[in-house]
């Protein structure tokens, strides 16, 4: 099945996505980044998969999420019938389970189910038995450490997998359960299938009724805000970068990479945008998981961590999984956690200083850290990096990084000059002029009226836009003005904008990819608050057009075939989503307060 045929469900722990088919393609129990039990979604049904359909071949569906919610409710119609399939991860219990409840609405409908568990990464073929338990029989698979009941219909073993086939009937209900638990440990009682369902759709909603949102994409940026906070762990505040790993850039190529990780770039964008639209306690979540991960020396910072903070990312290949339609190789954990990436200090420090003036309270060990990764920029503000997009090429002087630092040093000087915090702030005064004096030599082009790449260079980044975004320049200054028609000649492909050309060889890399979503995202924003308002909303409208039919958004977009590509649902492309949404609706931007004191000014 195509990316964009997938709608996701979650317990904030884990995610399952469910195809429009009804198989349940990719599932990784009990956290986002454990091994999976259903992989088809990177292979086949081999490779582990869960369908529940009517038996007709002919049966047609429609589905759309339960509002304000992750209940996924698919109507089938067959030429004998109609039932509603809600399918769900209760919230709240700390329990990983999968519920999938068929209910009859019109005549009598034929079923089946086919379940194929195949626990680590398709690696192991589990142990399936009947077990009596409460007076029925529950199917139980164990493989190593995990084991999976399954309360319901009851399923028989065909061919390595293991089928049921039930009817239903108008006003019929029937229920299946799946439950992971350690297999060292007794199973978990039954679920209260009825309370579940009452409890997880209110939670969804209560928290969705906090949100402030303008009007306009009003339900665009509900459900984004929503997929932000699915991709949010519950216990530890960490926020993955999407439910899946190794989603090709490019079918059939080897840009494909493990998402299901906190980058502190993300996150912390992530976290500014929920902060702004009402979800401070999300923000003091996120907050704490951020010190607990970086404590300790700055020089030993990552950019990436695991879900609770994890450093060791290892990156591996695996080869029990042949790939999205043959996308090789599928890996694990990712290599990037090792690269030094400068403008991580600037995203951590704009939302930690966005917290402070949203009125989150600043205790002693949150400024002493933020010192502390500004000595770190004192002390290392000259060396090179591999730039946002993670390049895995030799290191430069990318003049985005170069920026953020700048931009952290600027959040750092209003903490003591607003806030009254304690700080050497004539140090940072001075080394913010020294790095803004080095960008403006080196990282803006004047013959061409354009910021670069890198220093040195001639090409233009979109990472750029974001040197508005956070107060660098004025939206409209002439120097971002030139900046942005230079992106627009070199980086649109069919209307969306590339991140950089890869042909220069700049990242490493072998192969192309396609438009990336959050970056034309980024050049709504720039229109929108530049006064370019009907392209802002031209494009804004074709981008939000590109959801699938439940809202969601992946990576990447291939133009020609009209096709999501990349990891699946993305943070960063429903971050941007919001941004955008926001400088249209006219929102401020909470870092344009900053600019009249920091902002560069044009050199002589």
């Amino acid at each position: 099945m195509a990316i964009e045929d997938y709608a996701l469900i979650g317990d904030c722990h884990t995610a399952a996505l469910v195809g429009k088919n009804g198989s349940i393609d990719w599932l990784c129990l009990p956290r986002f980044d454990s091994p999976s039990v259903f992989g088809a979604l990177l292979g086949d049904e081999r490779h582990g998969s869960w369908l529940l359909a009517p038996t007709d071949p002919e049966a047609t569906a429609v589905r759309k999420y339960r509002p304000d919610t992750f209940v996924l409710d698919t109507r089938w119609t067959t030429s004998t019938g109609e039932v509603q399939v809600l399918e769900m991860m209760p919230l709240g219990d700390r329990r990983a389970d999968v519920v999938r409840r068929v209910r009859g609405i019109r005549g009598t409908v034929d079923m089946h189910q086919v379940l194929r568990i195949r626990f680590c990464y398709a690696t192991a073929m589990p142990w399936v038995q009947q077990v009596d338990m409460d007076g029925e029989k529950v199917l139980v698979a164990t493989a190593g450490p995990d084991a999976i009941k399954v309360r319901g219909p009851r399923f028989r073993p065909s061919d390595h997998s293991h089928a049921a086939y039930f009817r239903v009937s108008e006003g019929e209900t029937v229920d299946t359960v799946l439950t992971w638990f350690p297999s060292h440990r007794p199973p978990p009682e039954p679920l209260d299938v009825d309370s579940r369902f009452e409890s997880t759709k209110r939670w969804w909603r209560d928290w969705a009724n906090t949100c402030d949102i303008h009007e306009e994409y009003r339900q665009e940026v509900s459900r984004s805000l929503l997929l932000l906070r699915a991709l949010t762990h519950e216990d530890t505040g960490g926020i993955v970068a999407a439910a899946t790993t190794s989603l090709p850039e490019e079918i059939g190529g080897s840009r494909n990479w493990d998402y299901r990780y906190v980058w502190l770039r993300d996150a912390a964008l992530t976290l500014q945008a929920l902060m702004l639209h009402g979800y401070e306690r999300e923000a003091q979540g996120w907050r704490n998981w951020l010190l607990r991960a970086i404590a300790g020396d700055p020089a030993d910072i990552q950019i990436m961590y695991g879900i609770a903070g994890e450093r060791l990312l290892i990156e591996r290949e695996l080869d029990s999984l042949p790939g999205y339609q043959g996308s090789a190789p599928v890996r694990v954990g990712n290599a990037a956690f090792r690269q030094y990436q400068g403008d991580i200090f600037g995203e951590v420090m704009m939302a930690l200083h966005e917290a402070r003036e949203l009125g989150i309270a600043e205790d002693q060990f949150s400024w002493a850290l933020q010192r502390e990764l500004l000595r770190f920029i004192e002390e290392n503000w000259e060396r090179p990096d591999n730039g946002i997009w993670e390049i895995r090429g030799p290191e430069r002087s990318f003049t985005h990084s170069r920026v953020m630092l700048w931009a952290a040093l600027a959040c750092g000087i209003r903490g003591v000059l607003d806030h009254g915090l304690k700080g050497p702030v004539d140090r940072w005064i001075a080394l913010k002029q020294q790095l803004e004096d080095e960008i403006e030599a080196r990282g803006f082009d004047r013959e061409r009226n354009t910021y670069t790449q890198y220093y040195g260079g001639t090409a233009v980044d979109a990472s750029l836009l974001q040197l508005a975004q956070v107060g660098y320049v004025a939206y409209d200054d002439p120097r971002m003005l030139g900046t942005v028609a230079a992106i627009e000649e070199d980086l649109l492909r069919d209307g969306l904008l590339l991140r950089y050309r890869t042909e220069t060889g700049v990242d490493g890399l072998p192969g192309n990819e396609h438009p990336f979503l959050a970056c034309s995202f980024w050049l709504v924003e720039q229109y929108a608050r530049s006064g370019r308002m009907p392209e802002a909303r031209k494009l804004m409208d074709r981008l939000v057009g590109m959801a699938n039919d439940v809202g969601m958004l992946s990576e990447e977009y291939d133009v020609g075939e009209e096709r999501h590509v990349g990891n699946t649902p993305q943070a960063f492309s429903h971050l941007a989503l919001v941004r955008a949404a926001d400088a249209i609706s006219g929102r401020p931007n909470p870092l344009d307060a900053a600019a009249p004191l920091d902002a560069a000014a044009p050199p002589d």
